[in-house]
């Protein structure tokens, strides 16, 4: 996993809870914490970060990287701005994914193994997104369309009727948007 992936964790953390927190995560994962974002790191640090928050916390490992997915878009939006400028509206962006962004995060990062998309637009309605990947992290998905669709002044709904974490070869996710507010807020 990329280290661009730990260094948006960490300054998620210590936005909202400190430098300390963040201390304390690394302490009890037993992590050195010197990423950088080009770097390649194990995933088990990922997720061995992911487990002692999700003990400090109280909250489930999924719960954790659906508000780390959440919290970490208003800072790719500051740090990548063109990937978000062309859009209206969360279903736009998000159709972007494997034809822009991600052929960009791979030339920025090098060797970034990120997940593949597959989309049905039939619906106006409902936006039908397929989430492949061998990390299951699509908590990480829902969280970071959650946050994309706070950027928009959207409110999204999300149905996951087939899942990884519960079986099924890949992930399936239903998503409806509603106007809720100003872009960016």
């Amino acid at each position: 996993m990329k280290g661009i992936i730990f260094n948006l964790l960490e300054e998620v953390v210590t936005q909202q809870f400190g430098q300390s927190s963040w201390d304390k995560l690394l302490d009890t994962a037993q992590i050195d914490g010197a990423f950088t974002s080009l770097g390649n790191y194990p995933d088990e640090h990922l997720f061995k970060l992911v487990a002692a928050a999700s003990v400090a916390m109280g909250h489930s490992p999924n719960e954790i990287v659906r508000w780390f997915g959440t919290k970490a878009i208003p800072l790719l939006a500051r740090k990548y701005p063109a990937f978000f400028q062309k859009h209206q509206s969360t279903r736009t962006f998000l159709l972007t994914l494997n034809g822009i962004i991600h052929p960009e995060v791979r030339k920025l990062y090098p060797g970034a193994d990120t997940p593949d998309f597959d989309f049905d637009t039939s619906s106006p309605d409902v936006l039908v997104m397929g989430y492949h990947s061998k990390r299951k992290l699509c908590s990480l998905a829902e969280g970071l369309i959650e946050g994309a669709a706070a950027h928009f002044g959207e409110t999204v709904g999300i149905r996951h009727p087939l899942c990884q974490h519960r079986g099924d070869a890949s992930c399936r996710m239903e998503l409806s948007f509603v106007k809720s507010g100003s872009p960016g807020s």
